[in-house]
């Protein structure tokens, strides 16, 4: 990695750099000033247990959707309909599940949404209608579909069979252990496994993960940190988990970055783009749904409205954490970190007393700069990738007095060796 890039001079992880952690750092700051603010007033402290738990269960339902957006927007499409959608499937489950069982309604409603993003995905892919113009219909047709389900009426889960399931689904709630502890096992881990892949143990990149989780172990028994995790939220961290692990660390993963960042030369490989991207578009209409649906269990209701708003703030949620509008660029953890930031960013006004008048106006801003520092980063980038892809050719001379003599033989091409130490050297830079 980086780190070893040059004999003698320690850098940062590249996973940690501002260019790929900037959303996190924004997220750090975020707390930082609000729980100075928050002790500044004298109001309850802001990383307290119940706050933590709190921000966690509200970023839920915002966090689910903003994973499936994120995959959507990394195949090159995106999905206004997913609050239309979460409040149909909400709507054909409470509907239904007095009268054909909680489960069976259940199924029926993510069914619904399967369908709506498979009816996206194909018209979309097939007749080639743009993402926009398709989704925002949808998402009109939809909302007049939850008035009709719900006759423009508020439905309320009657008693029984559908109260047990949606206590079942929405119910639990487990504490965790020791937080501190935890963290400082994963830190010696994280340490340990440097060393292991390094062999030095003094290196930086493996002594400071060892002393912090010395440290965390050892004040574990008199700092205890625990918070209340809620069902819903298990849901989000389960599928934030497996979602990055497919987009990682599988061919899955590397075929719907390919189709999003250039879909030709995609085809070319022999990757189905259309497939991938429909599949995507499945995918978020059923999560859509099953978000619907939690919301319901949540409120015991669904209003024809109710819903309204989030397919924006998921996609801004998705923007923040870096997942580019134009495809094959986007990270799931990412995403729910920019979740994250806009429910701390509501949390805060909440815990301050700042009113709603300014919520949106913030928001916005922070919407805005954030967009703003992602792009100005990716033409730094790029430009430097240019320049440095220029660079050879310029040395070269590419014709002009440092040119080679056609009468020369050419030079022997370098060994596979020298080109590896290269690239590698490239990469690190």
């Amino acid at each position: 990695m980086s780190t070893e890039a040059t004999p003698g001079r320690w850098r940062l992880p590249a996973a940690l750099r501002l260019g790929n952690a900037g959303v996190v750092y924004a997220l750090g700051l975020l707390v930082l000033v609000l729980t100075v603010a928050g002790q500044a007033q004298g109001r309850v402290f802001y990383l307290g247990p119940t706050n933590v738990s709190n921000i966690l269960d509200q970023t839920t339902l915002i966090g689910i959707l903003a994973i499936t957006t994120t995959i959507v927007l990394i195949s090159g499409n995106f999905d206004l309909s997913v609050g239309a959608v979460a409040a149909l499937g909400a709507a054909v489950c409470l509907s239904l599940a007095d009268t054909i069982g909680f489960w069976p309604a259940l199924a029926l409603a993510l069914g619904t949404g399967a369908l709506v993003g498979l009816f996206n995905g194909v018209v979309v892919q097939y007749v080639g209608i743009n993402a926009f113009i398709v989704t925002l219909g949808t998402m009109t047709a939809v909302r007049g579909v939850v008035l009709i389900v719900t006759d423009g009426r508020t439905i309320t889960a009657p008693d029984g069979a559908a109260r047990d399931g949606l206590r079942a689904i929405d119910g639990g709630a487990w504490i965790t252990p020791n937080l501190y502890l935890l963290a400082g096992l994963v830190l010696l881990a994280a340490g340990g496994w440097r060393v292991f892949r390094t062999r030095r143990w003094r290196a930086p990149a493996a002594l400071v993960p060892l002393v912090a989780g010395v440290a965390l172990v050892a004040a574990s028994p008199v700092a205890i940190f625990t918070i209340r995790i809620t069902q819903r939220t298990v849901y989000l961290l389960v599928l934030a988990a497996v979602a990055a692990w497919v987009l990682r660390y599988t061919s899955i993963g590397r075929r719907l970055y390919a189709s999003g960042g250039n879909a030709e030369a995609a085809r070319l490989s022999g990757i189905a783009v259309d497939r991938y991207r429909v599949v995507a578009f499945v995918l978020n209409g059923t999560a859509a749904a099953f978000v619907g649906v939690l919301y319901a269990a949540r409120l015991g209701s669904i209003n024809p409205t109710g819903l309204s708003g989030f397919e924006l703030t998921a996609l801004a949620a998705a923007i923040l954490g870096g997942t580019s509008l134009f495809g094959g660029l986007g990270s799931v953890s990412k995403s729910l970190v920019g979740a994250l930031i806009l429910v701390t960013l509501k949390n805060g006004f909440n815990i301050l007393n700042l009113g709603a008048n300014w919520q949106g106006l913030v928001e916005g801003i922070v919407l805005i700069v954030a967009a703003g520092v992602y792009t100005v980063s990716l033409r730094r980038r790029q430009t430097r990738r240019i320049r440095e892809a220029e660079a050879p050719d310029r040395a070269g001379g590419g014709g002009g007095p440092g040119a080679q003599d056609p009468a020369t033989p050419p030079e022997r091409p370098p060994s596979p060796e020298k080109v590896g130490a290269s690239g590698a050297e490239r990469k690190d830079r």
